[in-house]
């Protein structure tokens, strides 16, 4: 049952009852968001090993916060996808230290099939809401959001990758992310 559909209602209702210490809810969470949260953190880390072990992290925070998951402020494959995205990124700056003789990060060596991290979105409808709001963005900023969001890259890798100063590109993100706030339903 790893990687079952979920609706968002079923999920927020299981990270609610989670919170309270139910574990069948906590189970049914796990089944039905491991592989979509594994492709998270694997993207990020570039490391099977690795992603399993972040993904362990993750749930572990899952089950001690679930309680503070409040359905109003975010769906929860958001609230999911964050906490994956967050775990998976810390890893990285604590373990990711292979670069070149002039000190720029060299291409991964794991090669990573899984579905990008764009998909983790609750429904094929936010997705596409998601996706339009990204096409209105300027090349720009939806570069760096998605680079950022996406592939985990930190400000200063972004801002070496694009060959623009660092201000540049945490304004681009910041203008970036304050159009999708305005453009993405709030339901």
């Amino acid at each position: 049952m790893a990687g079952a559909r979920f609706d968002r209602q079923t999920l927020a209702d299981d990270l609610l009852s989670a919170g309270g210490g139910d574990r069948v809810a906590f189970q049914r969470i796990y089944h039905a968001t491991s592989a979509k949260l594994f492709g998270i953190c694997m993207r990020i880390t570039r490391d099977t090993a690795a992603a399993e072990d972040v993904l362990q992290d993750v749930y572990v925070i899952v089950w001690r916060n679930a309680a503070k998951f409040d359905p109003a402020r975010a769906s929860p494959i958001t609230w999911l996808a964050m906490i994956a995205r967050n775990r998976a990124i810390d890893w990285k700056r604590a373990h990711d230290r292979h670069t070149d003789r002039f000190g720029m990060m060299m291409p991964p060596f794991v090669i990573d099939d899984s579905a990008p991290v764009d998909h983790a979105l609750a429904s094929e409808q936010m997705e596409q809401a998601a996706i339009a709001c990204l096409d209105r963005l300027s090349a720009d900023q939806r570069i760096a959001i998605q680079d950022a969001f996406m592939e985990g890259l930190t400000y200063v890798m972004l801002a070496e990758r694009l060959k623009v100063p660092l201000g540049t590109i945490k304004s681009r993100i910041r203008r970036g992310l304050l159009e999708l706030k305005k453009c993405l339903p709030h339901d």
